[in-house]
């Protein structure tokens, strides 16, 4: 194998491993709203758990965060709990930092 071939290989296997703590981190931010949410909605201690399992599961629907904003939405406004997408995207964006934190952290 050659320089190149061992630099190439490198560059695949960081971006694979970039690529795979990118997913947990996702579906770690997924979860860490999801529990925000539910607390918003008023759910019950024992429901959040469910319930941020729901919103991570949303995110599995299309590529990019409209499922997961979709679904808060329309469960905010069945709640008759009042959040603007900018707001949400904006707790997604917030979440997302604190999960790629802790997604680091357990790598470590």
């Amino acid at each position: 194998m050659t320089t190149f071939d061992n630099r190439e290989k490198a560059f695949e296997n960081k971006f694979a491993h970039d690529e795979e703590l990118m997913f947990k981190a996702r579906a770690r931010r997924n979860r860490l709203v999801g529990e925000w949410a539910a607390k918003e909605l008023g759910k019950a201690d024992d429901e959040v758990e469910a319930y941020a399992k729901s919103v991570v599961i949303a995110d599995l629907e299309e590529e990019g965060d409209d499922d997961v904003i979709r679904k808060l939405k329309a469960d905010f406004e069945a709640a008759g709990v009042e959040f603007s997408d900018h707001r949400i995207e904006k707790l997604l964006e917030e979440k997302l930092h604190e999960a790629i934190k802790q997604v680091q952290a357990d790598v470590k």
